[in-house]
C-alpha cells in the first residue's frame, strides 16, 4: 500500500473504539477467521494498527478496500459530525420511482462529468437508506480519501442529508443528486445537528405528535405526581394537565427528536422608545441567538410542562417541529428564511 493509503488506515483505526475493532473488522470480511484471530486487540492502537497494516499488504488490500470499512464503521457510527438536511423540489415524473441500480448509475455518471477526479461509493443500508460516500480530487490531484463527504437519501422521499461538504463542492452534488433523483433544484431544508436519526425523523415527521384538542376532557397524564388532597389540589393538577398537553402538542410525546441546536438570527427594527439612538436607524439591528441542549426539545418540553414559560408556546419554538426546521430568520414580516444555513466549514 502507497504512504496515503497507510495514512488513511491509521485514521480509521484511531477513530474506531477498541471494544469495536474487532466486530468492524469481522464485518468488513477482508480477514480470515485465523487472521482475526491472530490479532491482539488488547494490544495499543499504534502496535495493533501496524499488525493489521501487515494483514492487509498480505491479502493485497488497496485504497478501495480500506475505504469501504471506513464506510460501514460511519453507516454504523452516524453521529460524530455535523449533518445538513435538504430537500428536493417540483418531481419531473411524480408517478416515477427511483430504483436503485437506475440511480447509481445516473449519480456516479453525472457527477464524473462534472468533475474528472472523484471517487464515489455507493451502500444501501437495513432501513432502505442510500449512503453515498464522496472523495473529491480536481482536474490535477486524486480524490481525497482524508475528507470524503457522506450523503444519506432514502430514495422515495424528497430529502437527503449531508456531512462534511465545502462550498465548492455543494453545487456539483447538487446537481447530481437533482439530475439522478428526478427533481428540477434542491434547497436547504434549514435543519442540521450531530443526531442523523433525530433530524431525518424531524423531517419526516417520524416521531409521536400530539395534535391540539381544545375539547379534550382528559388532558395528558404525562409526568403528573397524583395529588396529594385532591379536594385542594384539582385545580392545579387541571393546570398541569392542561401545560403538559401543550409542551406535547408544541414538542411531541415520549421520545422525540435529539437536536442539539436552534438558531434564530434577527434582522429587525430596534425597537425602544428609552433609547433614540437604536430606534432612529433605518438600517435593521442584526444579531443571533441560539439555544442549545443536549436535547433542546425535551429541554423546551420540560420548561413548558413544568411552568417554568407561559403558555400557549411561542411560534418561535413551536415552529421547530412544525416546520421542521432549527434555522430561522427573523424579519419585521415575522418568521422568514434564508437561503443556505451557515457554512459547513
Amino acid at each position: 500500500m502507497d504512504e496515503s493509503t497507510i495514512r488513511i488506515l491509521q485514521k480509521l483505526i484511531r477513530q474506531i473504539p477498541a471494544q469495536s475493532l474487532q466486530t468492524m473488522l469481522t464485518k468488513w470480511a477482508h480477514f480470515s477467521r485465523q487472521q482475526i484471530m491472530s490479532l491482539n486487540f488488547k494490544l495499543t492502537k499504534a502496535v495493533l494498527t501496524e499488525d493489521i497494516l501487515v494483514l492487509c499488504e498480505e491479502n493485497g488490500l488497496t485504497v478501495k478496500h480500506i475505504t469501504e470499512l471506513e464506510m460501514l464503521y460511519v453507516i454504523d457510527n452516524p453521529n460524530h459530525g455535523m449533518w445538513y438536511a435538504y430537500q428536493f423540489l417540483d418531481a419531473v415524473d411524480e408517478s416515477q420511482s427511483t430504483e436503485l441500480t437506475q440511480f447509481k448509475n445516473k449519480f456516479k455518471t453525472h457527477l464524473k462529468q462534472l468533475i474528472s477526479h472523484v471517487s464515489i461509493k455507493i451502500k444501501k443500508h437495513t432501513d432502505e437508506a442510500v449512503w453515498i460516500r464522496v472523495a473529491w480530487g480536481d482536474s490535477f490531484t486524486r480524490p481525497n480519501h482524508m475528507k470524503p463527504t457522506y450523503v444519506v437519501h432514502h430514495l422515495q422521499t424528497p430529502y437527503v442529508f449531508v456531512s462534511n461538504l465545502t462550498a465548492k463542492h455543494r453545487p456539483l452534488l447538487n446537481q447530481a443528486l437533482v439530475l439522478a433523483c428526478g427533481y428540477c433544484s434542491v434547497k436547504d431544508a434549514q435543519l442540521s445537528g450531530r443526531k442523523l436519526a433525530s433530524i431525518r425523523d424531524l423531517l419526516m415527521r417520524q416521531y409521536q405528535q400530539v395534535f391540539s384538542t381544545k375539547y379534550q376532557q382528559h388532558p395528558l397524564q404525562e409526568n403528573i405526581a397524583p395529588p396529594k388532597n385532591p379536594n385542594i389540589e384539582r385545580e392545579q393538577a387541571e393546570n398541569a394537565g392542561n401545560r403538559i398537553q401543550m409542551a406535547c402538542e408544541a414538542f411531541g410525546s415520549g421520545k422525540v427528536p435529539e437536536l442539539q441546536t436552534a438558531i434564530y438570527k434577527l434582522e429587525t427594527r430596534f425597537k425602544d422608545n428609552s433609547n433614540n439612538l437604536m430606534t432612529g436607524r433605518e438600517e435593521p439591528f442584526r444579531c443571533v441567538v441560539k439555544f442549545a441542549s443536549a436535547s433542546l426539545l425535551d429541554s423546551l418540553k420540560h420548561c413548558v410542562s413544568s411552568g417554568m414559560v407561559s403558555t400557549p408556546v411561542t411560534p418561535l419554538l413551536s415552529s421547530i417541529t412544525q416546520k421542521g426546521r432549527n434555522y430561522f430568520v427573523i424579519t419585521d414580516k415575522g418568521l422568514g428564511s434564508s437561503q443556505t444555513q451557515p457554512s459547513q466549514n
